[in-house]
């Protein structure tokens, strides 16, 4: 599993407003840390695309619109991720950096 592949994710279960069910998920860990640890970092996608949201990017995954929910994002169990489903382009993955280091960088 690399930076920035799409895994399904079984995200259950979920409290509150988690976002919940078995879904496509990209990976954001770094590849180095995905090597040693147990866990990774994940941003769910949704197929409720929400265009005037800014804290969502907009892509094409398996030929479907969807969102990725960066403000979802969640560290995930590797025993939760079931297959690989396709991965970013590359454009894709310079505007989720982005958007990660204006939401989570520093102040």
């Amino acid at each position: 599993m690399k930076r920035y592949d799409i895994y399904f994710v079984r995200l259950d279960p979920t409290e509150g407003s988690e976002i919940a069910k078995t879904r496509p998920c990209v990976i954001v860990s770094l590849d180095v840390l995905n090597a040693i640890l147990p866990t990774v970092v994940v941003c769910p996608l949704t197929s409720r695309v929400r265009p005037e949201w800014r804290t969502r990017i907009q892509i094409t995954c398996q030929g479907r619109a969807a969102d990725i929910c960066v403000e979802q994002i969640r560290v995930v169990s590797k025993d939760r991720l079931l297959k690989k489903v396709d991965a970013l382009k590359k454009t894709e993955a310079e505007a989720l950096r982005r958007l990660i280091v204006e939401m989570y960088g520093s102040a």
